[in-house]
């Protein structure tokens, strides 16, 4: 067992639990009700997960000592008297003899001492010390007074800790000792009404020292210890942090110091737990991380090792090290093992007014969450390990340590060990900060993104809302049709150009394109002639949406925010490295290569390397991939890339041009605003539809709302190698200029 340096081999902790005041049962009778104040269901001591327990209630001196010798425990609770019509602990007795002395208590253990001895008796620090001056590795003490409610927080915390987890002592009054500040610390629930005037800092104490992991070499040649006794470098981890989402238990507040403090220590205390008593169960070389390799010294390698946590959770590590490091595997584990307990803070608050300045109501309550009680938002930045393992515990039901840190949703998972009295308990020493007038202008915590309801479907720009109200009142009244249908075609250009932005436009539905009394078509700031039949450009826009269909990352895709350069000043080095830094934040690492951006791409194409800068350029300046075959991408793009030449004979190529796009740019063009959609040049609206690119002046327009005799149908503009598009103003321009000409006489 790993629950102290001391501890046995035993899968399991033995706790020995005296009460000096009768049973802690009774303390659900001896609390007072009232209106305005909530109840305490006091917990029952008894045996659950890796804790046996063993009761004593007000035993003697001979009956303990029979007991302590047979059961053998890791940790002894000794609970003060329970003084009557009064919340505060009282002294130690056992039977008729008081253990208020140093040497009284110390001669009720004999010549054996347990690992750890829990004092909660106030001002027990000559008791603390006494015991731990005779051999008690810890003891955990109070310098002041308490009242019997918090000291059940904090025991409470402490033996779930230790039920859930094969962990130290240390680590685990760290974690008790962050929940005891965030809930009674935070909420000035430490002390009775005529003990508020204490200079000592309040809570309970450790005395003891902490863990240390062993990382020392192996018996080696002195002759190499001399020449190199720190030749080897650290162990590094290749690690990113993320962003995690927690819902805590209690009354919506601001996320001041204390809060967001104390919910760092206990996650990092939980963390240290998980990783002190992981086990490294395999290792494979791998290579190293792309963009670093060549930042490597001679005889450092990277390894790809497997762990578990104490508690089962599996997590990989991408770690490089020395060789005599890495290809041991003790030695590796508890290098790694030293590496994220001790020179690393692994979680980070990230106050929500970072993300939002405006205040929020509260979450709203689900029962699956807290069993519904009342909860609020904390962002935290952890590495991503840490987010697996807290993605892998929450849904274990076994699993208590989360419920005392109050935290009830992981990015949007609840904690499946959450009750009832858990919320109730938690809840009972928010009653001072849920009475604050002052809260409704503090609140700062927003709601979390994952309860928040679906957004609505797409509303069309300001300037068309009225006329929309006003066709479909006018539809309602012929039709009877109460809510029209909005036909969204497939294909749309990103509204977004250099000059100025449109607000996104859905299109106009079948209600829209016909006014109720004259039967006609109504496309207002059209200046063009009267588009196809409703029918015709319904099927255009179905078969368009059946051929456009993009496959995408399922993985949420957030802009880049990276510090490039515009892509119209741009250089290709600034471009090419930071694509291989998006394709690896998102995952796609095996498209960047081991040699950098010397061999990035390794795609190539008409016997040269992939010219990725000006694909891309090309493409976003026409409206970007969801034009889809709006581009000719053999006559518009291949010919402005490095890969053409003029005697090229390659067939199919605008295909593999798209295909390389989807893979190394598609991604990335939808995390950047790089994309210069502009508006169609007939009907002025940026409406999704059947979008054609004009291959004189480069200038969108809808194929549908272009009514010249003679066109071809819109798929003979769409294949990869199809005719060219020219709008009807270059058409005009270029008839005038033949026309000219033959005038002169040429």
């Amino acid at each position: 067992m790993m629950f102290s340096a001391q501890g046995s081999s035993r899968n399991h902790c033995s706790l020995l639990a005296v009460l000096c005041g009768g049973k802690v049962s009774d303390n659900k009778q001896k609390q007072p009700v009232s209106d305005d104040k909530p109840r305490y269901p006091f917990p029952e001591l008894s045996s659950s997960g890796r804790l046996e327990v063993q009761l004593l209630n007000n035993p003697s001196i001979d009956e303990f000592r029979r007991v302590f010798e047979s059961f053998e425990p890791n940790i002894v609770y000794l609970q003060g008297e329970q003084i009557a019509d009064s919340e505060e602990i009282g002294s130690l007795f056992l039977g008729d003899v008081d253990l208020s002395t140093p040497e009284a208590l110390c001669g009720v253990f004999g010549s054996t001492f347990p690992t750890t001895v829990y004092l909660e008796i106030p001002n027990g620090v000559k008791l603390a010390e006494g015991l731990h001056s005779k051999g008690v590795p810890y003891v955990i003490y109070w310098k002041n007074t308490f009242s019997r409610y918090v000291a059940c927080h904090f025991r409470q915390a402490l033996l779930s800790v230790i039920q859930s987890s094969c962990s130290h002592t240390w680590d685990a009054f760290q974690f008790a000792n962050a929940s005891f500040r965030l809930y009674c610390v935070r909420n000035n629930n430490i002390v009775s009404s005529n003990s508020q005037k204490q200079s000592i800092k309040p809570g309970p104490h450790l005395l003891g020292e902490p863990p240390k992991i062993d990382v020392s070499q192996p018996e080696v040649d002195m002759q190499e210890q001399e020449d190199s006794p720190e030749n080897l470098p650290a162990v590094k981890i290749y690690d990113d942090d993320v962003t995690m989402r927690f819902l805590v238990c209690g009354s919506p507040c601001t996320l001041d110091a204390v809060l967001l403090g104390s919910l760092e220590d206990g996650l990092n205390a939980l963390l240290s737990i998980e990783i002190r008593g992981s086990k490294l169960h395999n290792r494979a070389s791998a290579p190293p991380p792309p963009l670093q390799a060549g930042t490597f010294s001679r005889g450092v390698v990277t390894m790809r090792c497997d762990f578990s946590t104490c508690s089962s959770a599996h997590i990989s590590l991408l770690v490089s090290g020395s060789a005599q490091t890495c290809f041991n595997d003790q030695l590796l584990e508890n290098h790694i093992k030293n590496e994220l307990i001790e020179k690393s803070q692994l979680v980070h608050a990230q106050s929500s007014s970072e993300e939002s300045k405006l205040p929020s109501p509260e979450p709203r309550r689900s029962t699956s969450i807290a069993c519904g009680a009342s909860v609020f938002e904390v962002c935290m930045k952890v590495p991503t390990w840490a987010s697996q393992v807290l993605r892998q515990l929450a849904p274990d039901v076994s699993y208590r340590s989360l419920v005392m840190l109050g935290i009830a949703s992981i990015q949007g998972l609840s904690v499946a060990s959450f009750e009832k009295d858990d919320a109730e308990r938690l809840l009972f020493f928010c009653k001072k900060l849920s009475k604050d007038p002052l809260l409704g202008s503090s609140l700062i915590s927003r709601t979390p993104s994952w309860l928040v309801p679906p957004a609505p479907s797409r509303k069309r720009p300001e300037p068309y809302k009225d006329t929309k109200s006003l066709n479909c009142t006018i539809m309602e009244g012929v039709n009877g049709l109460t809510r029209p249908k909005i036909n969204v075609a497939a294909m749309r250009p990103i509204p977004h150009t250099q000059r100025h932005k449109m607000l996104p436009f859905s299109g106009f539905s079948e209600a829209e394109r016909y006014d109720g009394d004259q039967g006609k078509v109504n496309l207002p700031l059209a200046p063009v002639k009267q588009p196809a039949p409703v029918t015709h450009r319904k099927a255009l826009s179905s078969s368009y949406q059946a051929q456009q269909i993009i496959s995408l990352n399922p993985l949420p895709l957030k802009k880049h925010g990276c510090g490039r350069a515009p892509i119209q000043v741009c250089s290709e080095e600034e471009f090419l490295r930071d694509v291989m830094q998006f394709l690896i934040f998102r995952g796609h690492t095996r498209l960047v290569p081991q040699g950098g951006l010397a061999e990035f791409p390794d795609a190539i194409l008409n016997a040269k390397r992939l010219d990725l800068f000006n694909l891309y350029r090309e493409v976003v300046s026409r409206g970007g991939f969801n034009v889809g075959n709006g581009i000719n991408w053999k006559g518009q793009v291949f010919s402005k890339m490095r890969n053409h030449t003029l005697t090229n004979r390659m067939t199919g190529v605008g295909n593999t041009l798209k295909r390389h796009y989807e893979t190394y740019l598609l991604e990335y063009e939808l995390a950047h605003d790089d994309v210069d959609g502009e508006c169609c040049l007939l009907c002025h609206s940026s409406a999704a539809g059947d979008w054609v690119n004009c291959g004189v002046c480069d200038e969108w327009a809808h194929f549908g709302c272009d009514r010249r005799q003679g066109l071809g149908a819109f798929k003979d503009y769409a294949k990869t190698d199809g005719l060219e598009y020219v709008c009807p103003h270059c058409s005009i321009s270029s008839f005038k200029k033949k026309a000219a000409k033959t005038m002169n006489g040429y």
